[in-house]
């Protein structure tokens, strides 16, 4: 079989953002999925890049994850905590969360697609809370490699 020359050809195609935020919010995302809502490793680092305000964005990355497992129409694959590279659908989830607030009919569109779902109202809400959550912390999330 040919593979088109515009197809990716490495299971992880993107690299990692470099905004600490995001990278944050990438560790969790990999953590919880592979570990649980109440991974103990996903609490840690939050703790210690947030301080006393961790509580509001890991509550809120939970409420993401578990709301995305319930509804999605298919697995969405996630890599290993020490990939230095993200999946597609990561980069996509990172760029959901970066964009909810002020493109909220972008990330609504790259999150249906994510999701496999028209209506993902519910689930971009919580997205948009958890941008604000970190924003209001001083780490606005940056997608952008």
């Amino acid at each position: 079989m040919q593979v088109p020359a515009s197809a990716p050809t490495h299971p992880l195609p993107h690299v990692q953002p470099r905004d600490p935020a995001a990278r944050l919010v990438l560790f969790g995302i990999r953590q919880i999925g592979a570990n649980g809502l109440n991974d103990a490793a996903t609490a840690h680092a939050f703790v210690s890049a947030l301080g006393v305000g961790f509580r509001r964005p890991l509550v809120l990355l939970r409420t993401l994850m578990a709301d995305m497992s319930r509804i999605a129409s298919g697995p969405i694959p996630i890599a290993p905590w020490c990939c230095t590279r993200m999946t597609a659908p990561e980069a996509a989830l990172l760029a959901v969360i970066d964009c909810a607030i002020a493109h909220p009919q972008r990330a609504s569109l790259l999150l249906g697609d994510l999701l496999g779902l028209r209506d993902v109202q519910g689930v971009l809400t919580t997205a948009q809370a958890l941008a604000d959550a970190f924003a209001d912390l001083g780490m606005p999330i940056d997608a952008s490699p």
